[in-house]
């Protein structure tokens, strides 16, 4: 079985954050970009870059938390954080080599992107059409790719 994935278009972000105000908004019911669970960069004077969790098929996250509450949801595939197990020592944001796991100061807890329980409002929102939430097997290898060199783009600056 195939999971669902966050895929990125570059090319159609034009900065305007309203994913990012959907997740804040989402996730902690109030406008709040700092603990939004997505991050839009600047990588140029024109180019955007939304960025979340990737949900690896082997997250360091998880093999790093002491309490087991980061942990992969088998049916749906996506890494998860228990806010109930967490003890909010940071180990998977120190483990996570892409920066996604972060601590929130507010509710003293690690968190991350969860794909909005399968309905991301970062998508809903995202009027350019940068975001899409598809089947992983619906990626083609060259969306894939061009992910992956954005990723590397963006670990060099």
């Amino acid at each position: 079985m195939y999971g669902r994935v966050l895929m990125v278009d570059p090319e159609k972000c034009d900065g305007c954050l309203l994913c990012v105000v959907g997740c804040s908004v989402a996730h902690t019911g109030a406008f709040e970009l700092e603990r939004a669970h997505i991050t839009v960069y600047r990588a140029d004077d024109d180019v955007f870059v939304p960025l979340s969790c990737h949900h690896c098929e082997t997250p360091s996250c998880v093999e790093a938390c002491p309490t087991k509450a980061c942990h992969r949801d088998e049916e749906s595939r996506r890494v998860i954080i228990d806010d109930s197990r967490c003890i909010g020592c940071k180990t998977c944001a120190v483990a996570c080599p892409f920066g996604h796991a972060h601590y929130d100061p507010i509710a003293r807890v690690s968190t991350k992107c969860d794909y909005c329980d399968g309905e991301p409002q970062c998508v809903k929102l995202c009027e350019p059409g940068a975001l899409t939430y598809v089947y992983s097997d619906e990626c083609s290898q060259g969306k894939k790719r061009g992910s992956a060199a954005v990723r590397a783009f963006m670990g060099r600056r």
